[in-house]
């Protein structure tokens, strides 16, 4: 999908799905998204929270599904309550976080070998005091190996990082509207061997 849509570098970095909150019942759908209240943003949109899937014609589409599907339901909080702060907010807890330079510091990086997933959640756990969110695509046939995919953190409504729970009883479908190829994204096993490419192919 991304060399048909004219994705010559896709990033070598972890970027932006989105900002999203755990329970979407006061959304607004009729707030329609506008490009121009983020325009002073626009470089670091493009740069930490790119479409990849889209063609350069309309690069907007993916930030205007983000905001009309959790920004509207997130704006019910006064630090999120416009474009401009949703995106804003997103991009600051992204800079925070730090999720690139961490994973580097403590030795995991795109690599041809595989990881043991406890390894990498004992290491993002130690670093961040809390338990993120590790979702990966499942192994295609014949392979045994599960691929890295998306890193999940949670915070509180005032933005403080917290464990990632699910609420109890309840199984864990990923939120990620992403489907990478024809896979969907799952909550990584801990026992499969886990490939961390440097692109996904």
């Amino acid at each position: 999908q991304m060399s048909a849509n004219d994705c010559e570098d896709p990033p070598e970095y972890w970027t932006i799905h989105g900002l999203w909150p755990d329970k979407g019942e006061d959304c607004n759908r009729t707030w329609h998204f506008n490009v121009t209240e983020i325009k002073d943003l626009l470089s670091d949109m493009r740069h930490y929270w790119p479409d990849v899937l889209h063609s350069s014609l309309n690069r907007t589409q993916f930030w205007k599904h983000e905001w009309e599907k959790h920004g509207t339901c997130a704006a019910t909080l006064p630090i999120l309550n416009s474009q401009k702060k949703y995106f804003s907010k997103a991009l600051e807890l992204y800079q925070h976080i730090d999720l690139n330079s961490c994973l580097l510091k403590v030795g995991i990086k795109p690599s041809s070998s595989y990881y043991q997933m406890t390894a990498i959640k004992e290491a993002l756990t130690k670093f961040y005091g809390v338990t993120p969110k590790i979702q990966c695509l499942p192994p295609e046939e014949g392979e045994k190996a599960q691929t890295i995919g998306q890193i999940e953190f949670c915070f509180t409504k005032e933005m403080q990082l917290r464990n990632c729970t699910s609420p109890k009883g309840e199984s864990d479908p990923v939120q990620a509207d992403l489907k990478l190829g024809t896979e969907e994204l799952s909550i990584c096993s801990d026992t499969l061997p886990t490939y961390y490419p440097s692109q996904v192919q």
